[in-house]
């Protein structure tokens, strides 16, 4: 396989710290929130499993804070984010059960991700926006297994980016109801009124999809990755700047730094992207998995 001759160490730090991140984010979120999992367990259905499993209402649903069942699993989920985090850090190529752990954690961020998107009523963009979160985890897993140049994570981590920017760009586009939060982050970080804000959304929603096709358009990907890992950045931290205030408990940080940290992937994966692919020099490696980085921490001891 052809890629190219860059020390890999940099682009394993950011898928690293990508999924580091998101996953830490969503540990804080369950941990100190909760869980956008109500509308998958607030149904008949499910508590009729809970009866057949012998759990009585009062169990399954609670008295108080954290003596339900849905608070306990809501609390077991924020832990399991949280060694998750901790082994994106740590895991190696032969680490199998770290590597299985992260692996799950694929699984546990797709079926939250479901539960959003059944809570905007079916609407697409708001299961596709989250695949670089999804994802990020089990690029992680397979930049480690396979190397970080090798097809398999790049072409993850161009599906990655390509469902969080369609997702983003239909909502910004007009496509399916854009949300009020959109609107609400653009007039307060830019200043403007509403219908300059509908026009600047309506802007970024066609340049988020043209980084959808760029991506596939070598001659023009570098831009494409570099104006994603830039964009993406910027509409991280907007969730802080336009929520935060000094008015506000802990100026309202435990409510939306955790936002932006969960959205890491969102610009690290395209900044990794941004490493692999440039220019100088190619080689041929027939066998990118024998390349192994080190972890995070042995990288910084170096």
């Amino acid at each position: 396989m052809i890629h190219h001759a860059n020390d890999p160490r940099t682009a394993m730090i950011l898928l690293r710290f990508a999924a580091f991140l998101c996953l830490g984010g969503w540990a804080w979120g369950h941990l100190y929130w909760e869980g956008p999992y109500g509308v998958l367990l607030w149904q008949d259905s499910t508590y009729q499993i809970a009866q057949w499993l012998g759990i009585s209402w009062d169990e399954f649903v609670g008295s108080g804070a954290g003596d339900g069942w849905v608070q306990r699993c809501n609390v077991w989920i924020g832990w399991f984010y949280a060694l998750a985090a901790v082994l994106s850090l740590t895991a190696r190529r032969t680490s199998y059960v770290q590597l299985a752990i992260l692996t799950t954690s694929t699984l546990m961020l797709g079926i939250l991700s479901y539960a959003k998107y059944v809570s905007a009523q079916y609407q697409l963009p708001m299961l596709i926006e989250h695949g670089g979160q999804v994802l990020s985890p089990i690029l992680l897993t397979t930049a480690i297994v396979k190397g970080p140049t090798h097809r398999g994570t790049i072409i993850i981590a161009m599906i990655a980016i390509v469902t969080t920017f369609a997702g983003h760009g239909s909502y910004a586009i007009g496509w399916w109801p854009t949300p009020g939060n959109f609107f609400a982050m653009t007039t307060l970080t830019l200043g403007l009124e509403y219908e300059s804000a509908k026009t600047v959304l309506r802007a970024a929603g066609v340049l988020d999809f043209a980084v959808c096709v760029l991506l596939f358009v070598p001659p023009l990907r570098q831009i494409a990755v570099g104006y994603a890992a830039l964009w993406g950045m910027l509409t991280a931290l907007a969730r802080p700047v336009a929520g935060m205030s000094m008015t506000l408990i802990y100026w309202g940080a435990d409510q939306y730094i955790h936002e932006t940290v969960l959205r890491a992937p969102h610009f690290l994966i395209p900044l990794f992207l941004v490493f692999v692919w440039r220019k100088p020099n190619f080689r041929v490696d027939r066998n990118p998995a024998d390349q192994q980085t080190p972890a995070v921490v042995g990288v910084v001891s170096r």
